[in-house]
């Protein structure tokens, strides 16, 4: 049996081979003593886990997944197929909720990220402006921003994201609006808004850090997707026992260096559906994953 397990993404196109984006973080895994499994993305969005998994032999033991997001009710249905047939992901569901949608992480890291509020909402299920005032009314006046549980609009910046000012509730309805439009079907749990923080100035650099998390250890320090170029070093004794509190297997941090000088998390993730952008040493991340 192989060291470790990793299930990765199946090409669409061509079911029996990885898609062809986390090709190379496969060839990694196997020169590391690894193994590889296929699922299929599709099947899993689609709510048919029994489909998705049927090239995944049976008793592989414990794996890990690496491959594109999935909603937090589709791998709860995953891991169920798979814990039957005695290859539970490492990653437990509750965990992966827990890391992945906002909700579940704000609380251990409030004092670190920008003040934040949330609503449940389904696809297509638009906010009033009354709404919409009763929601932001803890954080104040002042420039907002606006996402659902899991991913923002911010490449529709001024359309379905920034908030100039909270107290504006319809204008601010407006955008959630728009929001709530461009992710149709894939809205993820609800509405968050959180207060706008200034990054942009900070000591001239916008970039964000992404901290690669394997067990509340930090084996990675990466350049976010974004600007794959620039990798700036955040200071992580803060955050370090906020992860361990966390208490999620395979997390990821994003940091940005506040106008201030002080390191703030923008977003918390789960590892095995963040983006590894290509600058990143994924030995470094692959290495700590067979341990």
């Amino acid at each position: 049996m192989a060291a470790f397990t990793v299930l990765f993404c199946a090409d669409p196109l061509s079911p029996h081979r990885v898609d062809p984006y986390f090709a190379g973080q496969a060839a990694l895994v196997r020169d590391l003593g690894g193994a590889i499994a296929l699922v299929d993305h599709d099947a899993i969005l689609a709510g048919n886990a029994i489909v998705a998994t049927r090239r995944v032999p049976a008793d592989l033991g414990p794996v890990w997944y690496r491959g594109w997001m999935i909603p937090a009710d589709r791998y709860a249905e995953l891991a169920a197929v798979l814990a039957a047939h005695g290859t539970p992901l490492r990653v437990e569901p509750d965990d992966y909720r827990a890391a992945h949608e906002l909700p579940g992480w704000y609380a251990t890291f409030a004092a670190v990220t920008p003040a934040t509020v949330w609503t449940p909402r389904k696809p297509f299920d638009l906010l009033s402006a009354d709404e919409v005032a009763d929601l932001v009314q803890p954080l104040g006046d002042g420039p907002g921003i606006v996402k659902d549980y899991v991913k923002s609009r911010k490449h529709e910046w001024t359309e379905a994201c920034f908030l100039p000012d909270l107290a504006d509730a319809g204008h601010a309805a407006r955008v959630i609006a728009r929001l709530i439009e461009l992710q149709e079907d894939t809205l993820q749990g609800g509405i968050v808004v959180r207060r706008f923080e200034d990054f942009g100035r900070a000591a001239g650099r916008t970039a964000e850090a992404r901290v690669w998390w394997v067990d509340a250890e930090p084996v990675l320090v990466s350049a976010h997707p974004d600007t794959p170029d620039q990798a700036p070093r955040p200071d992580l004794r803060a955050i370090t026992p906020l992860v361990a509190a966390l208490g999620g297997r395979f997390v990821t941090t994003d940091m940005a260096l506040r106008a201030d000088g002080e390191w703030r998390v923008v977003e918390v993730g789960d590892g095995q559906v963040s983006d590894l952008p290509p600058t990143a040493d994924a030995a470094l991340l692959f290495s700590a994953l067979a341990r």
